[in-house]
């Protein structure tokens, strides 16, 4: 996927400070964790105007509707993506032309299996394994899915942004603004 092109760490964003302190860096993908209705014009507004794509995490995003109409209004405002754990989402996301990245928890190994099943069926742009730091998995799903993965959780140096890539994921993301410059 070409918007992990250069920079191989997305900055996942909870707060104001964070999203802030985000703009500063030179990450090209900003994961917004905590958007409302009141601010996430402002937010995609400001990335952009940064240089930067801007994802929201619909599961999260307090005051848009979880349906079509919600996301058409983001993609109205301007934002490059969305991030879901739910297929239905990215279904519609994609149908409306969002980019679409499909978050996945890998528990144990039936996880994964349920998960190959939903990337076959919603075909997201990217794949989200998370926690990142399970190197194993992410060898698993780089044989098994065409779609690029991204490994997001639990990533707190740079030793295991180094293990993801080399693991097969295409990116890392990380609320840990000291990786956000790395790669």
């Amino acid at each position: 996927m070409d918007i992990f092109s250069k920079k191989k760490v997305a900055a996942s964003v909870r707060t104001d400070e964070d999203f802030h302190d985000a703009l500063k860096t030179d990450v090209e993908v900003i994961f917004l964790q905590n958007s409302d209705i009141l601010n996430v014009n402002d937010q995609i507004s400001d990335a952009h105007a940064a240089g930067k794509k801007v994802f929201i995490h619909m599961d999260f995003a307090e005051g848009i509707g979880k349906d079509r109409a919600g996301m058409n209004y983001i993609k109205l405002l301007g934002a490059d993506g969305i991030l879901t754990t739910k297929t239905g989402m990215v279904r519609t996301a994609r149908d409306i032309g969002l980019l679409t990245v499909q978050r996945f928890f890998i528990v144990d190994s039936h996880s994964v299996d349920t998960a190959v099943e939903s990337i076959k069926i919603a075909k997201p742009d990217i794949v989200e394994i998370m926690p990142g730091v399970v190197v194993k998995k992410i060898k698993e799903f780089a044989g098994k899915v065409d779609t690029p993965i991204l490994a997001g959780g639990l990533i707190e140096f740079e030793t295991e942004v180094d293990q993801a890539l080399e693991a097969g994921a295409t990116a890392v993301s990380t609320a840990n603004k000291l990786l956000w410059d790395y790669k």
